[in-house]
């Protein structure tokens, strides 16, 4: 295979192979709803939708192994967010042992967050963050450092990091403030959008040589007509993917729905369409396919485990679509429950986890109630199990159900 030179650093001489691309294709279409299979190829794989990506915020996925990971099917994370890597360890030491990749010891696709949100977070908090047309001042909460994120700035730390997708630096919308405050977060989020690609296409791969993909985020808050202007305006950079982001997304699954209906119209087939922060729970997965979407990452599911809540239910099939379904209304057991004290069956009877297989309700309710690190291992495979297992079905039925459909072809 014929290799081409593409990056000299301090490092060495970077040799990447003419497969060191990103791209994404349409494979099959469910018969009636917007649901769809995408193929994402990626310097690092392979990904097929739709898909879940675990959340490793601090370069880590809590309590979980790159093998946990990759046993329970995922071929795609969100690995170390550019706010918190600028942190700790800070980016000479990413780059000093490779980027993240390396870093994190993950060997699959990546994608990676641009600190936007940290922009919302931190910025309530006054002293810690401050806004400006520029960008963003960061006061470090511990260390007191100044950290300035802006677009440059932001994509240069991902050059850095060197995850496979890359986000282009914007203001995540408040649901609070009305209007305004989403027309000032919109005006911002374009004008950083043209400087964040201006800064990505001096040079379109990361400081290890591998090709970059960068999405741009649909922002607009609550606003039909401010999220299609959005649309538009992403549309015309002819970025590689489109993201939807803003407070709401997520968080409200109802509002969620609707506003990927105002702009599912506008989006072109062949881009990978991802919903960011949507995963509460295995149904809100579901519920975005449903709408045509495509990928969706959340700390949730690790983050539900930690805190002693485990999803329990079925993947049940109605109408050529699917849901998460059992007894209980919210789909999730508190395992510190007396009820599970000698309770011999697994989390759920039919899971194929390893935490399922092996252990009863009984083990993780004493593991939990000890504060034991066992637990949190055990209980955090299981929820990320039953979301990737959730998105494996999906994928199974839209084949299944587009198959039938004679005029649903490949592209």
């Amino acid at each position: 295979m014929s290799v081409m030179p593409v990056l000299i650093t301090k490092h060495s001489l970077y040799f990447v192979a003419m497969e060191n691309l990103y791209s994404s294709q349409l494979i099959k279409k469910h018969p009636v709803l917007p649901a769809r299979v995408m193929r994402m190829n990626t310097p690092h794989g392979e990904v097929f939708t739709p898909a879940f990506m675990p959340v490793g915020t601090r370069a880590m996925l809590n309590y979980l192994t790159p093998t946990d990971l990759t046993d329970n099917g995922s071929e795609i994370i969100l690995g170390g967010n550019t706010y918190h890597m600028l942190c700790t360890p800070g980016m000479e030491i990413i780059e000093t042992v490779g980027g993240m990749h390396q870093f994190m010891g993950w060997s699959k696709s990546m994608l990676t967050d641009s600190g936007g949100f940290q922009v919302l977070s931190l910025s309530k908090k006054g002293t810690i963050c401050i806004i400006d047309e520029d960008g963003a001042v960061f006061k470090h909460p511990i260390t007191g450092k100044i950290i300035h994120l802006n677009p440059q700035t932001s994509i240069q730390a991902q050059k850095v990091i060197g995850a496979d997708i890359i986000m282009a630096f914007d203001q995540c919308t408040p649901e609070t403030g009305g209007r305004e405050a989403a027309l000032s977060a919109l005006d911002r989020t374009h004008r950083w959008l043209v400087l964040s690609k201006e800064q990505h296409e001096k040079n379109p791969y990361s400081l290890y040589g591998y090709k970059q993909a960068l999405f741009g985020i649909i922002q607009g808050g609550s606003f039909r007509d401010l999220r299609e202007q959005s649309t538009e305006f992403i549309l015309q950079q002819e970025l590689d993917g489109i993201a939807i982001g803003g407070e709401v997304i997520g968080f409200d699954m109802e509002k969620t729905e609707e506003i990927i209906d105002w702009v599912r119209p506008m989006l072109p087939d062949d881009k990978i369409r991802y919903t960011m922060g949507v995963g509460l729970n295995p149904q809100d997965l579901i519920d975005v396919v449903a709408k045509g979407i495509d990928v969706f990452d959340c700390v949730a599911p690790t983050r539900n485990a930690r805190h002693g809540t485990l999803y329990y239910g079925q993947i049940v099939e109605k109408a050529g679509w699917l849901a998460f379904k059992n007894e209980s209304e919210n789909c999730r057991i508190l395992i510190k429950k007396s009820q599970y004290a000698k309770d011999p069956l697994p989390i759920m009877p039919d899971c194929e986890c390893y935490t399922c297989k092996n252990f009863s309700r009984a083990y993780l309710h004493y593991l939990f109630k000890e504060g034991l690190i066992a637990y949190f291992h055990l209980a955090s495979i299981h929820n990320v199990h039953v979301m990737q297992k959730v998105c494996q079905r999906m994928r199974e039925i839209i084949l299944q159900n587009a198959s039938l459909d004679p005029s649903t072809k490949p592209v």
